[in-house]
C-alpha cells in the first residue's frame, strides 16, 4: 500500500505492507536509526516517536497508521545543525549513559515542555514515566529536563 505522511518536516510517500510495524518503517525503509526498540511490546518507551504532536510507540503502530499523519523522530527535533536544548542539557547534565532510553526520553521532554514550560519534578516524573532506563537512575533525566525548561525552547 501507498502511505504519505510528514517525517520531519518533509513529506514521504512511501509503499509498505500495511501490517508493518511503524519502527520498522523509520529504521529499516526510512534509515532513521535514532528510534531505539528495546522491548517490543510497548513497555519501555525506548521507541517514542510524536505522532500528531502527542508521544506514541512506534512498535505498537502498523505502517497503515501513518497516512496523513505528521512524525517527528528524534532526528527531527534539532534546529539546523544545533541539538535541541533538551539534547544539550541531557549531555550536560550526564542523563545519557547507554543511549538507548535516551531519544523516547528526549522526545517525550519535548512534548512536555511544549505543554508547560515550567513543569515541576513532579510533572517531569509523570511524563517520563513511560519510559524505562536501566543506567542512571532517573535523577539526571530529572535534572536535564528541568534545566531545559529554564531555557527559551
Amino acid at each position: 500500500m501507498k502511505i504519505r505522511f510528514i517525517l520531519n518536516g518533509e513529506t514521504k510517500v512511501i509503499d509498505v505492507e500495511a501490517d508493518r510495524r511503524v519502527i520498522d518503517v523509520i529504521r529499516e525503509d526510512l534509515g532513521l536509526t535514532g528510534t531505539k526498540e528495546a522491548c517490543g511490546r510497548g513497555e519501555c518507551g525506548s521507541c517514542t516517536i510524536l505522532v500528531d504532536g502527542s508521544p506514541k510507540l512506534s512498535c505498537l503502530m502498523l505502517a497503515a497508521q501513518l497516512e496523513g499523519r505528521e512524525i517527528i523522530t528524534i532526528e527531527g527535533i534539532k534546529k539546523d545543525s544545533d541539538m535541541h536544548p533538551i539534547q544539550e542539557a541531557f549531555i550536560k547534565h550526564g542523563a545519557v549513559q547507554c543511549g538507548f532510553c535516551t531519544p523516547g526520553m528526549v522526545l517525550v521532554s519535548f512534548d512536555l515542555l511544549k505543554r508547560n514550560k515550567k513543569p515541576s519534578r513532579d510533572e517531569i516524573r509523570e511524563a517520563i514515566s513511560g519510559n524505562l532506563c536501566r543506567c542512571t537512575g532517573y535523577q539526571k533525566i530529572v535534572d536535564a529536563i528541568e534545566a531545559a525548561a529554564k531555557r527559551e525552547l
